[in-house]
């Protein structure tokens, strides 16, 4: 009887020990969520500098989008809500909108850039590809940026066209293929090399009538009109 007494008399104090503790975790979330706070301004801070700040209040941030802005700098916040100095209740969420960027910008300079480069410059500055041309020139290689309008350093519109100037590299000048035929090998070779043309393929056959070291054939063909591009062919007697 003493045993069974003792039994319930332990288990009557466990429950009251976990009906106390109960009360006093639902009385702390209570009292918690009734505390308030001063929300602190957040403009011109970033979404991960807010999220720092507001949690030392034990409340938490959400982005709601952004929009132009010619005071902040892209990606810093620009309004919240609730505002600075409201009084809320910990634990609540304070919405941001951020900078996308100021509505003028500045024109990159895009000299002697590749078109590629030029192109994810200009989207890096928010602004858009206008008209190319394309000129022969020898003042840069091929594909390469010589001028553009609006010039660099110019504040203009975002999502301004830029119009480019492209470079399509130097003009070859076209020659006359002379007749080699008969001519000594050699000297026709260094001849060809030190003006620039590409002697490419030189194949020597026997030939009963002519003496060693002699052009037989050329292709192109004598009065043919090339570029210093373009291969050059020769058959040799041996």
């Amino acid at each position: 009887m003493a045993k069974k007494l003792l039994y319930n008399l332990a288990l009557s104090s466990l429950l009251f020990l976990i009906l106390f503790f109960l009360s006093a975790v639902i009385f702390s979330q209570v009292l918690l969520r009734s505390e308030v706070v001063t929300v602190p301004d957040l403009t011109g801070e970033t979404v991960g500098q807010a999220r720092a700040e507001l949690t030392k209040k034990d409340l938490s941030v959400a982005q709601s989008g952004t929009e132009l802005s010619d005071r902040w700098e892209r990606g810093l916040i620009v309004r919240q809500d609730p505002a600075a100095g409201s009084k809320i209740r910990v634990t609540k969420v304070v919405r941001v909108v951020t900078s996308s960027g100021s509505e003028k910008v500045t024109v990159p300079d895009l000299a002697g850039k590749s078109l590629d480069e030029a192109l994810t410059m200009l989207q890096a500055a928010g602004l858009l590809k206008g008209k190319l041309t394309q000129i022969h020139t020898p003042r840069l290689p091929a594909g390469r940026v010589l001028d553009q309008k609006p010039a660099p350093g110019a504040v203009v519109e975002r999502n301004l066209p830029v119009g480019l100037l492209l470079s399509q590299g130097d003009v070859d000048d076209r020659y006359i293929m002379p007749d080699l035929i008969g001519l000594k090998a050699d000297g026709v070779i260094g001849r060809l090399n030190a003006l620039g043309f590409k002697v490419a393929d030189i194949r020597y056959v026997y030939y009963p009538e002519a003496s060693a070291g002699l052009v037989v054939k050329q292709d192109p063909t004598y009065g043919f009109r090339v570029q210093k591009r373009n291969r050059i062919s020769l058959e040799v007697s041996r």
